[in-house]
């Protein structure tokens, strides 16, 4: 009876560590052997802020390379350090991004709505909502660099997570695709222990300052999820996707505006 208990415990152990590498490579061009499923990644899916944690780590010392021992321009820097995000995560959330912007661009009915997020083409709404996002991001990222704030970049990557999951856990899944279970197995334990985890991480990182990034990170995410109730009645993987990236503007910003008054 021991052995047998002993052996469910390693079991679950590795699914566990699996479901993690998973997700790894579910969500970056980090490829990962592991044998696990999109159920068991969804499970899991409240440690995905830190796993986007770590790529931010790795954006930091390749921002402080570039900044502090090469001595880019903070312009050229921040453009180099938004494209390594948007390259790394496999442009998985930023295709999200254009399909959310054609879709909310559309009259009509949420059907009708889900039918243009879903379809391969790329329209004005795309391609407006993305400069919107990436131009306001490239500028929040440069002022960052301008003040010094590294540590704000492993904090700002982290918290567009942050807002996938404030999205997932505040909407109604849709019938089918891979967003479905991020949503129904996301439950609101998981999601406040991530919160708070992630607020004591920030604080050590960067103090007052850093929270805020987490703040800005979850108020992307309310934003978006309204905005998607509005228009689909529900969120599907393509609105996850593009609260990562509308969560990574919101969390930047508000640390601009904490530190900003902490410095006024």
């Amino acid at each position: 009876m021991k052995d047998k208990n002993r052996d469910d415990y390693f079991q679950e152990k590795s699914s566990f560590l699996g479901a993690i590498g998973g997700l790894i490579s579910f969500s970056t061009i980090l490829s990962i052997r592991t044998h696990t499923t999109i159920k068991s990644m969804a499970k899991v899916a409240w440690i995905w802020p830190f796993v986007s944690g770590l790529v931010g780590t790795l954006g930091f010392f390749i921002t402080y390379l570039l900044v502090e021992f090469l001595k880019f321009p903070n312009l050229i820097s921040a453009a180099i350090l938004y494209g390594f995000f948007l390259y790394i995560n496999g442009f998985h959330h930023l295709d999200g991004l254009l399909d959310f912007g054609d879709a909310i661009m559309v009259h009509g009915s949420p059907e009708k709505k889900i039918a243009i997020m879903r379809d391969s083409m790329i329209g004005t709404g795309a391609i407006g909502l993305f400069f919107i996002v990436g131009i306001i991001t490239l500028g929040t990222l440069d002022s960052i660099l301008s003040f010094k704030l590294f540590s704000a970049i492993i904090i700002i990557e982290m918290s567009t997570k942050f807002s996938l999951l404030t999205v997932a856990i505040s909407s109604r899944p849709g019938i089918d695709g891979t967003g479905k279970l991020f949503i129904e197995y996301l439950t609101i334990p998981k999601y406040l222990i991530a919160i708070l985890l992630g607020v004591a991480v920030s604080y050590l990182l960067l103090s007052y300052v850093g929270v805020f990034g987490v703040i800005g990170g979850i108020l992307g995410g309310v934003i978006v999820s309204m905005v998607s109730e509005r228009n689909f009645k529900m969120a599907t993987g393509d609105v996850l996707g593009a609260s990562n990236e509308i969560g990574r503007l919101f969390s930047g910003l508000l640390i601009l505006v904490a530190f900003s008054l902490i410095n006024f």
